[in-house]
């Protein structure tokens, strides 16, 4: 996994910035090979990468079922961790700045991990969610605890229109005092989305204000998709 951190380094960030700032999400393009993508799915059955599964349809989550990794990660999937986060720190810092807030992301992954486990948010939250056809996920956010970091990834593992059709990515937007908006992100194999866990800010005619975002996946018509989620906090 040496070269996960150049991979993610060679990223249009500019790009991704604008986009994030513009729409509230940004697709990178892809970052895992065909053959990362399928390692990760074959390995979903391995009882002992996990340390839980939730089905979502006894929580009223929507319909399908996930699987949150255990500590240690597997490599792949903590070098992305590791390796997305002092990008999407930069970005949450100046949107902290932009809405007035005093929070501030250390540099370090491990700094702001070890801020989380001092607070008791000790479990880890990357995941992979696995939708078969009719599955879906419901419109959420992904809080587990008081310490929250606002941005977070999700990397499609499986190829559309060959693996399954359906399953988009959905993003909603509630704006004060105006209709929400949703924005629908399409992915390939091996690329990921960036988008808010909670809130982002707008630029208004009036100033910056605050808009609370959630995010989903549409009905699956066929086939089966996988996605891996990487959340940069860690659970209570």
């Amino acid at each position: 996994m040496t070269d996960i951190p150049a991979r993610v380094s060679a990223l249009d960030w500019d790009r991704l910035g604008a986009d994030m700032d513009r729409w509230g999400a940004a697709a990178t393009g892809p970052v895992l090979t065909a053959e990362e993508c399928r390692s990760l799915i074959a390995a979903y059955p391995d009882d002992a990468r996990y340390r839980s599964t939730v089905v979502m349809a006894r929580h009223g989550f929507g319909s399908g079922q996930y699987r949150y990794f255990a500590y240690p990660l597997p490599p792949l999937v903590a070098a992305l961790r590791e390796a997305l986060y002092p990008r999407l720190a930069a970005l949450a810092n100046a949107w902290a700045e932009r809405l007035g807030e005093p929070a501030r992301y250390p540099g370090r992954l491990a700094d702001w991990l070890a801020e989380c486990h001092a607070a008791g948010q000790t479990r880890p939250t990357p995941l992979i969610l696995r939708y078969g056809p009719g599955d879906y996920n419901c419109l959420h956010q992904d809080l587990y605890g008081e310490h929250v970091f606002p941005l977070q990834a999700a990397f499609l593992l499986s190829e559309p229109g060959r693996d399954f059709i359906g399953g988009e990515f959905v993003l909603t937007e509630q704006r004060p005092r105006m209709q929400s908006r949703a924005e629908v992100v399409g992915l390939t194999q091996g690329e990921a989305v960036i988008f808010p866990v909670n809130r982002r800010p707008v630029q208004g005619s009036r100033g910056i204000y605050r808009t609370a975002m959630r995010h989903g996946v549409s009905r699956l018509h066929s086939g089966e998709r996988y996605t891996l989620g990487i959340i940069l906090h860690d659970a209570a």
